[in-house]
């Protein structure tokens, strides 16, 4: 095996859960274009902005040409959901464990990036 190459087992585990990821922000992205927008009163002009960079992000994360630049976007959104949970006073548990997960994606297909 080259350094570059990665094992079987490793991209299976990837794809499986960057495939979750995906289709976590495509509902997220789905419930703030058609759901319920109105749970987003404070966001309302920038509820449609956000889901369009929801799945663009998602989609760049998905496809392994693109993978690192959807990481580093979902990293963003992330970090910016993290701190929009602390402002509020809700758990940043879910947003957290999320990152973490991109993160472990971002780290699986691109072993290169530990060695860093």
């Amino acid at each position: 095996m080259t350094k570059t190459e990665i094992s079987k087992p490793r991209m299976i585990i990837a794809w499986v859960i960057a495939g979750l990821l995906a289709a976590l922000y495509l509902w997220s992205a789905a419930g703030k274009l058609f759901i319920h927008p109105e749970q987003m009163p404070a966001l309302e002009s920038w509820r449609i902005i956000i889901a369009i960079g929801e799945i663009t992000s998602a989609l760049l994360f998905l496809f392994p040409r693109t993978n690192l630049y959807g990481t580093l976007l979902l990293s963003s959104y992330m970090g910016g959901a993290i701190i929009i949970h602390m402002t509020y006073g809700m758990s940043i548990m879910m947003p957290t464990v999320v990152l973490l997960l991109v993160w472990l994606v971002g780290f699986l297909r691109n072993p290169q990036l530990l060695k860093r």
